[in-house]
């Protein structure tokens, strides 16, 4: 993890020094985490009426516009950056749509801190696995490693992680959504973290 730092810290290098295509891969590795945030922000304000890859393009796109406005130096400075945009694409999305039964949710504040707290269910489900780093200061970047392995799984065990060990539903709540039994949800949710334990050590 130490070279995946260090080669992500100088990768915010490059890219402050207008290196070709060093700002466009350093980005791009953090599309995997904003769209499992953005999935989370668009259930919970949004109710479905969003697309999370439109969503997370185009807060790509203004990072690319406004990285000159990055003070920061670390991945998880840029986590935070990136996270801050999205939550402001995302209050735009909520007033364009004027949705009011969306929990109130429409000031860029609640969003953020709405997405904050999804990352910080991130960093608690790695640590459940046994694969938290252990330096805490670490997590926002384990979550991104967290993101690109959730994005290897089938499609019903990314979701079932993200229902129940990320928006943490219980579990009546999740068979709902998922138009499955209560046994059912529980044993593809035992056999997602299965499959998604080994997918987060080789990124380690």
């Amino acid at each position: 993890m130490d070279n995946d730092h260090a080669s992500g810290g100088r990768l915010i290098q490059e890219a402050r020094r207008s290196i070709p295509g060093a700002l466009d891969r350093l980005l791009e590795s953090y599309r995997n985490y904003l769209r499992l945030l953005a999935q989370t922000g668009i259930d919970a304000s949004l109710q479905g009426k969003a697309d999370p890859s439109d969503l997370v393009q185009e807060t790509l796109l203004k990072a690319h516009e406004r990285f000159a406005q990055f003070r920061g130096k670390t991945e998880a400075e840029l986590a935070v950056w990136l996270r801050q945009i999205l939550a402001r694409t995302l209050a735009d999305l909520v007033r364009r749509y004027r949705v009011a039964e969306a929990r109130k949710v429409t000031r860029e504040q609640s969003l953020e801190e709405m997405l904050g707290a999804s990352d910080a269910a991130l960093g608690n489900l790695l640590s459940a696995r046994g694969s938290s780093p252990s330096q805490s200061a670490q997590r926002r970047e384990m979550s991104v490693v967290l993101a690109n392995a959730l994005a290897e799984l089938s499609d019903d065990h990314r979701q079932v992680i993200i229902l129940r060990s990320i928006e943490e539903l219980d579990w009546p709540q999740v068979a709902q959504r998922m138009k499955r039994s209560v046994g059912a949800v529980r044993l593809l949710w035992t056999r997602a973290l299965k499959e998604l334990r080994p997918l987060i050590e080789e990124r380690l």
